[in-house]
């Protein structure tokens, strides 16, 4: 629960890492729950955002990184390298528009502090949800990829939520290649390929807090988004081990 201290002694650094595009009004609020005593570093990434977004997360405390490129996964691993250049030793990923709750970060990084797993990730469809905070498109397609990802590799996924921690280590060894949209499904596939230690649990879902999804938002998102995600999962899957 927020305000919490760990629940076992840890000496890891834990960085949270919150990709973002425009997110005026709900980065302010997401960056206000995070847990206390459990999180070293705050990075926020934006990749180009036209409101007060930028200016909303640095008076929140978070270190603020400004990626001039678009692109979801690009965001992701230029916050990845940043948190690993200050010692970060365990990742937490999460979106900025406040649909994943922070307060949930000691869930998913509890198992990789008792060195259970490398890899945690949230199950949005296996969690409590608000009402309308996933589209049934969204909860279809991350069901029905996890059980291609098992098929082929072994290791089954109900969602690919952006909220997941994994291992620094664990993420450098994977050799993340996309910067778009598939750069969740990209870490799952590499995960389970790698045979890293992987466990999906149930986080809640909110809707988000301000704004409109660039991705759900739109059908042109939404279709990008797909395309996207169907070509990393070809890509991946015809790569030589």
């Amino acid at each position: 629960m927020l305000g919490e201290s760990p629940g076992k002694a840890r000496d890891a650094r834990i960085a949270v890492i919150i990709p973002v595009l425009d997110e005026e009004g709900a980065i302010g609020p997401v960056l206000a729950a995070m847990p206390c005593g459990w999180v070293d570093q705050v990075i926020v990434v934006d990749g180009g955002s036209r409101d007060r977004t930028v200016a909303e997360a640095r008076a929140a405390g978070a270190r603020v990184l400004v990626e001039q490129k678009r692109g979801y996964g690009r965001a992701c691993a230029k916050g990845a390298a940043a948190a690993i250049e200050k010692g970060a030793e365990i990742l937490v990923f999460l979106d900025g528009d406040g649909g994943d709750r922070p307060e949930a970060i000691p869930t998913l990084v509890q198992p990789i502090l008792d060195d259970t797993h490398d890899f945690v990730i949230g199950s949005r469809t296996r969690g409590v949800r608000e009402r309308g905070s996933m589209g049934a498109h969204q909860a279809l397609a991350g069901r029905a990829i996890g059980a291609v990802i098992g098929l082929v590799y072994g290791v089954r996924f109900t969602d690919m939520c952006a909220f997941r921690a994994i291992r620094a280590a664990a993420l450098r060894r994977l050799g993340m290649r996309e910067m778009t949209y598939g750069w969740n499904l990209e870490m799952q596939m590499r995960a389970a390929r790698a045979g890293l230690r992987i466990l999906e649990l149930p986080v809640p879902h909110g809707r988000r807090l301000a704004g409109k999804s660039k991705v759900a938002g739109t059908l042109r998102g939404t279709v990008k988004a797909g395309f996207r995600i169907l070509a990393t999962f070809v890509r991946i899957v015809r790569e030589p081990h």
